[in-house]
C-alpha cells in the first residue's frame, strides 16, 4: 500500500512524531464506525468516507487517514483514537 521510504519519512505534522501504518483490523473498526455514524475527525466534522488505511501516530492518540494510497497528513483530518476506544 504505503512504500516503505515514503513510510519511513513521514511524520505527524503536529508533533513530528513517526507514524506507523495501522492493522488490517484497527482499519475495519474505524470503517464500521465510519459506517455507523459515529467518527469525528479532530477537526470535529463527521467522517463519513471509509479509509483505504492509515498511519497511526507514535504515542497512539489519532491515525492519519490513507484514501486511494494517499496519506492525508492534515491535524484536521486525524482521527483520536481515543473516540474509536470510547465507542468500543
Amino acid at each position: 500500500m504505503i512504500d516503505q521510504d515514503l513510510l519511513d519519512i513521514l511524520a505527524c505534522p503536529e508533533t513530528k512524531e513517526e507514524v506507523r501504518l495501522a492493522s488490517d483490523s484497527r482499519v475495519a473498526s474505524i470503517n464500521e464506525m465510519i459506517m455507523a455514524g459515529n467518527l469525528v475527525n479532530r477537526g470535529g466534522e463527521k467522517v463519513t468516507e471509509p479509509i483505504d488505511g492509515g498511519l497511526i501516530r507514535a504515542d497512539g492518540k489519532y491515525l492519519y487517514p490513507i484514501r486511494e494510497e494517499i496519506p492525508i497528513m492534515l491535524i484536521d483530518e486525524a482521527i483520536p483514537l481515543s473516540t474509536e476506544a470510547d465507542a468500543s
